[in-house]
C-alpha cells in the first residue's frame, strides 16, 4: 500500500520529487561555475558566443538553466553544454564538476581554461557517449584515463593548444583505439604524434565514421589500408610519406574495399610527403564530397578518373608536380563548387565545359603553363601565358579578378567598371593598353585592392573634378609603371590607405602637400622609387614601415621617418647633410640603405645599437670619414 501511495504522489508531484533529487547536482554546477570567471577574448574563435552560466542562479532548478539537460524522471545532469560561453580560469582536478556521475554528454569547447592540465578525472565518466575539448587551452598530455571511456561514440581533442603544448603517449593512444568499440566520431587534430606509429589507427572500431589526425606530426608510410576506416577522414599537415594506393585484393577483400569506398565522403591528406602519381583507382571514391591533395610531391597527370566523383563539390590538387592538361571529364563534376589546380605544372587550355560548370564559385589555376582565352568567370588565373583581349564580362557578380602575369593584349573592357560587387583587380604584368581615366574607378564602391602596374597603359587625371568618396574602402594601390606624371588626384579621399606603390613614372617636384593627409593614420607602405622627385619636406605617416624613395632627384637633408620604418631605401638620390642620430629611435629598422647620395660626417655610432634588428646596411658612394661603429652584430 504504501509503495502504492509513492508512485501515486510520484506520478502527481513529478517535478517536486525529482527537484529534491537533482538539488546535489545544481549546488555542484554552482561550485563549477564559481571557479571561472567571464571573459570576452575566451571564447574569440566562436562565431556566436554567450555567458551560459550568467542564467545559473541559486534556488532555481538547475535543469532550465542553460546549456543544462536533466533526466526528466530523477533530475540528474545527463548533458552539459558550455561550449563557447566565455569561461576563462584554471580548470581545477577536484572540481565539483567530476561529481555529476550520470553525465552522458559533456561540451567545454572553445573557453579558455589559462594553460591548465587535463584532469584525469574526466575518467570518471563512465556513462559518457560525447565529449568535446577542443579549443580549450589545455596543455600537457592527454591523460590515459581518458581511454577509459569505453562508452565514447564522440570524442574531440582537436586543437586544444597547440602541437608544442599538447602530447599523447603512444599507450594512451594504444587504450583509445582498443577500449573505444562504439566511437565513431574521433579527431585529435594538433596533439603532437611524433612518437606515435600511425599503423596504430587502423585497429580503430569498424563503426568509426570520421577520424581527424590533422597537424599531429604523424610520420612513416601512408598505409594503402587507410581506406578501410571512415566516411570522414583529416590527415593534412603531418609527414607522412609514400604513394597513394587502393589495393584491391581477393574478392572478399573486394567486397569490403568497395562498400568502404562507397561511404568515404571527405578526404584531406594536404600539407605531406605523398609522391608518385594519382592512382587511377581513386576515381572508385564515388561518394566524395571533398577531396584535398594540396602540398605534397605528387606528379604525373590528372587521371580521367577523377571525372566520377559525381557528388564532389571541394576539389584541391594545388602545390605539386602535376603535369600534362586539365582532363576534360572533370566537366562530369556538376555539384563542384571549389577548384583549385594552381601552382603545377599543367599546360594547354582550360576546357571550356569546366567553365560551364553552374555550381563553380572559385577557379584557381595560377602558377602554371597554359595558354588561350580568359573566361567570364570569378577565376585566378594569375602566373599563366594567356593571351588575346579580355572579353567583356557578362556577369556582374565577380567579386575577384586576378589575371596578372600573363600575355594578355588590348584595352580594359568597359564592362570592368560595373561590376560593383569587385573587391580585388590584379591585371599587373601584361601588355595591355589604352588609355584609362582613373576616376573611372570611383564605380567600384567595394574595391580593396587594385594592380594596374606594368602595363602599357596611359593613365590620365582630371586635377580640375572634384571626386567625393573615390574608393572609400580602398587599401591598396599599386600603379608602377603607370606612365603617370603626377600623384593622381582622387588619392585625397583614401584616408584608410595601407600600400601605395607609384614607382617607375614620370612624377617630378616635390610630394604635394596633400599627400600628407592621404592614409596619415594607416598607410604603412609606399613606393615611390625611380621617378623625378626633388623634394622631401616631411614624413607624417604614423604607422610606416616599408618607405622607397631610391632613385629620384631629392636634395636637402636627410628626413627622419616614424620609429615604426622597417625598410628605408633613399639610395641614388642627392641627399646631403649629416646623418642624425635620431634615426636609430627606429629601433626595428631591418635594412636601411642611403648609398649613392652627398652624405657627410661621421656614421652614427647609435647604429652598432641596432643589432637585434638591422640586417642590411649600405653606405656606399657618400663622403663619410671617422671611425665605424664597433658594435655591429654578427648576423649584421
Amino acid at each position: 500500500m504504501a509503495s502504492y501511495l509513492f508512485l501515486c504522489l510520484l506520478l502527481i508531484f513529478p517535478h517536486r520529487y525529482a527537484s529534491s533529487l537533482g538539488s546535489h547536482s545544481c549546488s555542484s554546477l554552482i561550485e563549477f561555475k564559481n571557479s571561472f570567471s567571464i571573459t570576452n577574448d575566451a571564447s574569440w574563435y566562436c562565431d556566436k558566443s554567450h555567458p551560459k552560466t550568467n542564467s545559473w542562479k541559486e534556488g532555481t532548478d538547475c535543469c532550465s538553466w542553460d546549456g543544462v539537460t536533466c533526466d526528466h524522471l530523477n533530475a540528474h545532469v545527463i548533458a552539459l553544454d558550455l561550449s563557447c560561453s566565455l569561461l576563462f580560469g584554471n580548470f581545477p582536478s577536484n572540481t565539483t564538476l567530476f561529481l555529476l556521475l550520470y553525465l552522458q554528454k559533456l561540451n567545454l569547447a572553445y573557453n579558455d581554461f589559462n594553460f591548465s592540465k587535463i584532469p584525469s578525472e574526466f575518467g570518471r565518466f563512465e556513462s559518457l557517449v560525447y565529449l568535446n575539448l577542443s579549443h580549450t587551452w589545455f596543455v600537457g598530455e592527454v591523460p590515459s584515463q581518458v581511454s577509459h571511456l569505453s562508452k565514447l561514440v564522440s570524442l574531440d581533442l582537436s586543437w586544444i593548444y597547440d602541437s608544442e603544448q599538447l602530447t599523447i603517449d603512444k599507450h594512451a593512444v594504444e587504450g583509445l583505439v582498443h577500449n573505444l568499440t562504439e566511437v565513431r566520431h574521433l579527431f585529435l587534430d594538433g596533439i603532437n604524434m611524433s612518437s606515435i606509429n600511425p599503423h596504430v589507427f587502423m585497429n580503430l572500431s569498424s563503426s568509426l565514421r570520421s577520424l581527424s589526425l590533422g597537424g599531429c606530426d604523424l610520420q612513416g608510410k601512408f598505409s594503402k589500408n587507410i581506406f578501410d576506416l571512415p566516411n570522414h577522414l583529416d590527415l593534412w599537415g603531418n609527414q607522412l610519406s609514400g604513394q597513394i594506393q587502393i589495393s584491391l585484393g581477393n574478392l572478399l577483400q573486394l567486397t569490403q574495399l568497395l562498400e568502404n569506398l562507397l561511404q568515404l565522403t571527405h578526404l584531406d591528406l594536404c600539407g605531406n610527403q605523398l609522391s608518385g602519381q594519382i592512382p587511377r583507382s581513386l576515381g572508385n571514391l564515388l561518394q566524395l564530397t571533398h577531396l584535398d591533395l594540396t602540398q605534397n610531391q605528387l606528379s604525373g597527370q590528372i587521371p580521367r578518373s577523377l571525372g566520377n566523383f559525381l557528388q564532389l563539390a571541394h576539389l584541391d590538387l594545388s602545390d605539386n608536380q602535376l603535369s600534362g592538361q586539365i582532363p576534360r571529364s572533370l566537366r562530369n563534376l556538376l555539384q563542384l563548387t571549389h577548384l583549385d589546380l594552381s601552382y603545377d605544372q599543367l599546360s594547354g587550355q582550360i576546357p571550356s565545359s569546366i567553365l560551364n560548370l553552374t555550381r563553380l564559385e572559385d577557379l584557381t589555376i595560377a602558377g602554371n603553363i597554359l595558354e588561350g582565352s580568359i573566361p567570364d568567370e570569378e577565376i585566378f588565373l594569375s602566373q599563366n601565358q594567356f593571351s588575346g583581349h579580355i572579353k567583356e564580362f557578362q556577369s556582374k557578380s565577380p567579386e575577384l579578378i586576378c589575371l596578372d602575369n600573363n600575355k594578355l593584349q588590348g584595352p580594359l573592357p568597359s564592362s570592368i567598371f560595373q561590376l560593383l560587387n569587385l573587391t580585388k583587380l590584379s591585371l599587373s604584368s601584361n601588355n595591355l593598353s589604352g588609355v584609362v581615366e582613373l576616376s573611372m574607378f570611383s564605380n567600384l564602391p567595394n574595391l580593396e585592392y587594385l594592380d594596374l602596374s606594368y602595363n602599357s597603359l596611359s593613365f590620365t587625371s582630371n586635377s580640375t573634378s572634384t571626386v567625393n568618396h573615390t574608393l572609400p574602402n580602398l587599401i591598396s594601390l599599386l600603379l608602377s609603371s603607370c606612365n603617370l606624371s603626377e600623384f593622381p588626384q582622387f588619392l585625397k579621399e583614401l584616408k584608410s590607405l595601407d600600400s601605395l606603390d607609384l614607382s617607375y613614372n614620370r612624377i617630378e617636384g616635390k610630394i604635394p602637400q596633400w599627400m600628407q593627409e592621404v592614409g596619415n593614420d594607416s598607410l604603412s607602405y609606399l613606393n615611390v622609387s625611380h621617378n623625378s622627385l626633388t623634394e622631401v619636406e616631411q614624413f607624417p605617416w604614423k604607422n610606416i614601415e616599408v618607405l622607397d624613395l631610391s632613385s629620384n632627384l631629392i636634395r636637402g637633408n636627410l628626413p627622419i621617418p616614424a620609429s615604426t620604418i622597417n625598410i628605408f631605401l633613399i639610395s641614388n638620390n642627392s641627399f646631403n647633410g649629416q646623418v642624425s642620430s635620431l634615426i636609430c629611435n627606429a629601433s626595428a629598422l631591418k635594412i636601411l640603405d642611403l648609398s649613392h647620395n652627398n652624405l657627410r660626417g661621421t656614421i652614427p655610432q647609435c647604429f652598432g645599437n641596432l643589432s637585434n634588428s638591422l640586417q642590411f646596411l649600405n653606405l656606399k658612394k657618400n663622403k663619410f670619414y671617422g671611425m665605424i661603429p664597433p658594435t655591429f652584430a654578427k648576423g649584421c
